[in-house]
């Protein structure tokens, strides 16, 4: 057991001797990340536009879709029936997102920022 202290303190005594005194410095300027994101706010604005344009075309291949399928039903109840439910369904994945971006933009008025322009974060440069 007292190996074990005598050694303990030499460890201890050595790592106190063998350390370099850190000063704290006055000033800490960030600069902009050399990689990575840098601007997360037009991320977010990017993000979100590029969804809303996404889910609009998606919305519209699948209108056509179900819009050539009825056409190519011949009158055959299932298949017209199956375009029908696609046609119905896009309309209403189209209103889905006309909702989320009505709500988006009410948000967006309450709260007064306009995230289809930019989104006013700070960032990492403390701009």
């Amino acid at each position: 057991m007292k190996k074990i202290i005598a050694r303990l303190g030499a460890f201890t005594a050595s790592a106190l001797v063998l350390v370099k005194p850190v000063f704290a410095q006055k000033e800490v300027k960030i600069g902009q990340p050399s990689y990575g994101i840098s601007n997360l706010d037009k991320l977010i604005t990017s993000g979100i536009t590029a969804a809303m344009v996404i889910a609009a075309l998606v919305t519209f291949f699948f209108l056509v879709w179900g819009g050539i399928q009825w056409i190519l039903s011949r009158g055959d109840k299932g298949k017209y029936e199956e375009a029908r439910g696609r046609i119905t369904a896009a309309l209403i994945g189209l209103a889905i997102v006309a909702a989320a971006w009505a709500i988006m933009q009410l948000v967006g008025y309450f709260l007064g920022i306009d995230i289809t322009k930019g989104l006013n974060l700070p960032s990492a440069a403390g701009n």
